[in-house]
């Protein structure tokens, strides 16, 4: 899968092409143009705080590790009542990138051509081309991914009215009626 060539709201282009041997630190702190950017992307009322902490390391031979954080503080609107609901995202990130032209992103991490994928493991590796990896575009991806699809006002329900009983289905009533009950 190749990474995003579009640029978002929080780009943040790094050259991996001589990575330092313990990584480059990447910190991404969204101005207020880049948060209302944010906040129309991923239709929130609004993104008061957006930081991502990265450290962008030498991965086996060539390939690149991505680790750290995505913190930021949103308003969302309730999807009961519409009414702006507050939430803090503290998201881990990690994510690891090969070469396309990479032997070990073609033939998987067992050697006999087949990428073991374990559901509790870490994702198999993106690919990237050239020297470069959009860093602020893979924290938006976790940032987006650590949002609330369904956010709501605290004691607010999707109830339509009071506690009435559900009518019997016809099984119900069958079984009733065998039972001898009224």
């Amino acid at each position: 899968m190749k990474h995003a060539e579009p640029q978002g709201p929080v780009s943040f282009i790094a050259n991996v092409a001589r990575l330092p041997h313990k990584g480059l630190p990447v910190v991404i702190t969204a101005d207020a143009a880049q948060r209302a950017a944010l906040a129309a992307e991923h239709d929130l009322l609004s993104v008061e705080t957006y930081r991502a902490e990265l450290l962008v390391a030498p991965w086996k031979r060539n390939g690149v590790k991505v680790s750290g954080r995505v913190e930021a503080d949103i308003t969302q609107a309730c999807i009961v009542t519409l009414e702006p609901v507050e939430a803090h995202i503290d998201e881990a990130i990690e994510a690891l990138f090969l070469p396309d032209d990479s032997k070990l992103g073609r033939q998987g991490f067992d050697g006999s051509g087949e990428i073991l994928i374990d559901a509790d493991g870490p994702d198999s590796p993106e690919t990237f081309s050239g020297d470069t990896i959009d860093v602020g575009a893979l924290a938006e991806q976790f940032f987006g991914l650590a949002i609330d699809p369904y956010p709501r006002k605290q004691g607010a329900s999707l109830d339509a009215g009071g506690e009435v009983e559900p009518a019997e289905n016809e099984f119900q009533q069958k079984l009733r009626s065998l039972l001898g009950k009224s």
